[in-house]
């Protein structure tokens, strides 16, 4: 059983959310979230929404940039 099946809340500072995704905290601090010093991040439905919305021109790019 993983920690979001046990219940667990949301990373981002100020945040009191259940989480529904885990992330690694060095690509969600590159997205300009502000998270603790811990090694997987645990976001909740809206800030992982807006995680989405902020690394969606740099995946693009990594796309386009290895499509053989």
């Amino acid at each position: 059983m993983g920690q979001i099946a046990k219940g667990v809340g949301c990373s981002v500072v100020g945040c009191d959310n259940q989480a529904i995704r885990s992330l690694s905290t060095e690509k969600v601090s590159t997205a300009g979230l502000k998270v603790g010093e811990r090694r997987r991040t645990y976001l909740c439905k809206a800030h992982y929404k807006e995680y989405k919305r902020k690394t969606k021109k740099e995946k693009m790019a990594e796309k386009w940039r290895y499509k053989g």
